[in-house]
């Protein structure tokens, strides 16, 4: 095969990879901030530090900031509740079957995350099981955590280019103890666009063409 039909073909491997990465949108689950961290762009954090650990927060957390993006919190049944220390506020429900919900993301945001775990009656750590679900224009995803720890991670990225609405809610299950769904460190970033990736690779094809070429020569 010639030099120019290997530069064609990577062209064409291009814009196949960019055209799939748009045909077949999925949601990709990180169980890591680090992973996650990897896999999107412009990664803004919100700490719920400024919240009252001990208070009510209202049905709602109207235009919340994570870093450049921002986001509407909701608990439709209830209302949200502070959760944690003065030092390190989380964020959690006034009732243990109440779901939460965020959602109203600014644009560009395709990635949802954070540490997911439980609280019990007096704002402290408690061990439980969560349905966490995050929602795209192709469907939602659901998953099943059991006994996370404050540091457990759990984040989604949409190669959709835009998430929709993330929830968290708690699993209740016989004669288990009531715990709360919580959240601490949310997180919200952006993806690369699919044809980022082909302009990449056709790099990548055009690189390797020269450095060929190169060798040819010299």
């Amino acid at each position: 095969m010639s030099n120019n039909n290997k530069l064609v073909r990577s062209l064409a491997l291009a814009g196949l990879l960019a055209a799939s990465g748009a045909s077949q949108a999925a949601i990709t689950m990180y169980t890591t901030l680090s992973s996650f961290t990897a896999a999107v762009l412009e990664l803004g954090t919100d700490t719920f530090d400024d919240l009252d650990p001990t208070e009510a927060l209202g049905f709602g957390l109207q235009t919340r900031s994570a870093g450049n993006f921002t986001y509407v919190g909701e608990v439709p049944q209830s209302n949200f509740f502070g959760a944690g220390t003065t030092a390190d506020v989380w964020l959690s429900t006034n009732g243990a079957l109440n779901t939460m919900e965020f959602k109203n993301f600014s644009a560009g945001v395709a990635a949802f995350g954070g540490n997911i775990f439980g609280s019990n009656l007096a704002g402290g750590f408690s061990s439980g099981s969560f349905i966490v679900t995050a929602e795209d224009a192709d469907g939602v995803f659901t998953t099943r955590i059991d006994n996370p720890t404050t540091a457990s991670f759990l984040g989604f990225v949409s190669s959709r280019g835009s998430l929709i609405e993330a929830t968290i809610a708690a699993v209740s299950e016989p004669n288990s103890p009531v715990v709360f769904p919580t959240i601490n460190n949310l997180v919200l970033a952006a993806v690369p666009e699919p044809e980022t990736y082909a302009l990449m690779l056709a790099g990548l094809g055009l690189v390797g063409f020269m450095a060929r070429r190169r060798r040819v020569v010299g």
